[in-house]
């Protein structure tokens, strides 16, 4: 079966977006296009909420978004019940956030890493395992926050 990936992007980072979404098709995933499709000013939150609804309903395993830095998006994302957003630059990191904290959806900054790297940290996202143990009290405590 398919992973299903909800990704979107503000202006910064549509260009990533777009072709994160033509790699993960032709690498065998399903995708979702968010938004936005253009360099015009847009706001972050709106696409970063379309992303989380996605993940929330269990429509889309994971979600992957995309600005200039990746912080805004991180934020709005955390402001979703159930989402457990990471920003993350290098890939030891993006996979300890898959490891112990099974976060569903990587944020990522266009202006901060190449798109190699953002390539990198995305295969390492999809293809690691959350541990579970120890760890699901841990996530289930952060679900329960608000």
């Amino acid at each position: 079966m398919k992973l299903k990936i909800a990704l979107g992007a503000d202006h910064a980072g549509y260009e990533y977006k777009d072709k994160l979404i033509a790699y993960l098709i032709e690498n065998g995933y399903e995708c979702v296009d968010c938004g936005t499709n253009g360099p015009e000013s847009v706001d972050y939150p709106e696409y970063a909420s379309k992303v989380c609804e996605l993940v929330r309903s269990n429509d889309c395993s994971f979600g992957i978004l995309v600005c200039g830095t990746g912080i805004g998006m991180s934020i709005a994302a955390n402001k979703h019940r159930g989402i457990r957003a990471a920003l993350c630059n290098e890939p030891e990191s993006t996979a300890m956030t898959r490891h112990h904290n099974n976060s569903n959806v990587l944020c990522l900054g266009a202006r901060m890493i190449s798109f190699e790297r953002a390539l990198e940290l995305t295969n390492v996202f999809l293809s690691t395992e959350f541990d579970g143990g120890r760890h699901e009290r841990r996530v289930e405590m952060l679900d329960k926050l608000f």
